[in-house]
């Protein structure tokens, strides 16, 4: 993959951001068959074009409710050096929900972190985006100085893991609203607390009508897609929590859940997910730039989704016409290494038992190697 990073800050309150993004290769098995896939970079559909694409374009306005102001990191995402402590920030256009909800020190960066899908990002958050990740949306956040609140609308595809969206907001659009609190429960180490809800509203198929009209003969097999245009709803919920224990050590977990009863459509084939884990920063053995990780996910699915792939169904990623039901249960560790100015280099390992809820597939061991470069 390859991106382009550019932005012009017009002045201390109004900025705005584009950037062009490349992608090729193919995942293992063309990212079929697992729900928590290896690598969040994967191009999910081969078929997509190579060529360059804009991935974000969007408006960014500041609007201060207090003249205090604090140093701020410049990122891709925000180029001012420094912020009101209390202020309101809107952004419209195209971007990623997961630029900003569901966020993880440690557990959020497949370029530097950890690779999972499930693990950067929570699985069963199936956030409102095309095949590439991206949506077209509007959003308002609060910021104070120990809390925040972030609330975003947003276009949904116009089928599962679909590069178009749907610009019909009568029938198509997606809800997402996210509290943060920053808290020291711990002496002098400030824990930071994220509970996350959404609600999608698409073209989304009933897993149990499903089964039903291919239990009555009506399909050969159980068809998800085989409805009418309809508008239905999936909501889900989430928490995040992150927790320095030392300068160079912090721990970090997260809780993913949806109602399971309409397809999977955007993001992942979870429907239930937890996950727990560690990351270190190489100060603590004088390589201050290189990091270390190592974490635990364990996802699952729904009654109603189980039953669908047993008796044949397919998802856009799941589904080989059976399915002796299992948690798939993944381990990841991952250790990056500092080689020069911005060239780092990453070795990482997983281990899938259950790979796509199936005890009779895996396990399956999954090393890599990784360069990331940037200038």
């Amino acid at each position: 993959m390859l991106t382009l990073l550019t932005g012009v800050r017009i002045n201390a309150t109004t900025e705005f951001l584009c950037d062009i993004q490349e992608t090729g290769g193919h995942g293992i098995g063309e990212a079929l068959g697992i729900a928590g896939f290896t690598n969040l970079d994967v191009v999910r559909n081969p078929l997509l074009s190579k060529a360059p694409y804009v991935a974000r374009l969007m408006w960014h306005q500041i609007i201060p409710l207090t003249g205090e102001k604090a140093p701020s990191e410049r990122t891709p995402l925000s180029l001012f050096p420094q912020l009101p402590v209390r202020r309101l920030e809107i952004r419209f256009g195209k971007f990623s929900l997961v630029d900003f909800f569901d966020l993880n020190t440690y557990g959020s960066d497949s370029n530097l972190q950890f690779m999972n899908w499930a693990l950067d990002n929570n699985g069963a958050y199936d956030y409102a985006a095309d095949t590439r990740g991206y949506t077209y949306a509007a959003m308002v956040e609060y910021d104070d100085r120990h809390w925040a609140v972030r609330f975003a609308e947003a276009l949904m595809p116009k089928v599962a893991n679909g590069i178009n969206l749907d610009a019909d907001l009568g029938r198509a659009h997606s809800e997402n609203v996210e509290f943060e609190l920053h808290h020291s429960f711990l002496p002098r180490r400030e824990a930071v607390v994220r509970l996350l809800g959404y609600a999608n509203h698409a073209n989304m198929g009933v897993y149990s009508v499903a089964i039903d009209n291919f239990l009555a003969g009506r399909t050969p097999t159980p068809e998800i897609t085989a409805h009418a245009l309809q508008t239905t709803t999936k909501y889900g919920f989430g928490a995040n929590v992150e927790q320095p224990l030392t300068d160079w050590l912090g721990i970090f977990a997260r809780w993913g859940w949806n109602e399971g009863r309409h397809e999977s459509y955007a993001y992942t084939e979870v429907d239930e997910t937890e996950q727990v884990g560690a990351s270190a920063q190489g100060s603590r053995w004088k390589r201050k730039l290189d990091r270390a990780g190592l974490a635990f996910i364990s996802n699952g699915i729904s009654r109603e989704h189980q039953e669908y792939l047993a008796l044949g169904g397919v998802g856009f990623l799941l589904g080989d016409g059976r399915l002796n039901y299992g948690r798939e249960n993944i381990v990841e560790t991952y250790y990056t290494l500092h080689v020069w100015r911005g060239i780092f280099t990453a070795l990482d390992a997983q281990y899938v038992v259950n790979p796509g809820y199936n005890r009779d597939r895996g396990p399956v061991f999954a090393p890599a190697l990784r360069l990331h470069v940037e200038f």
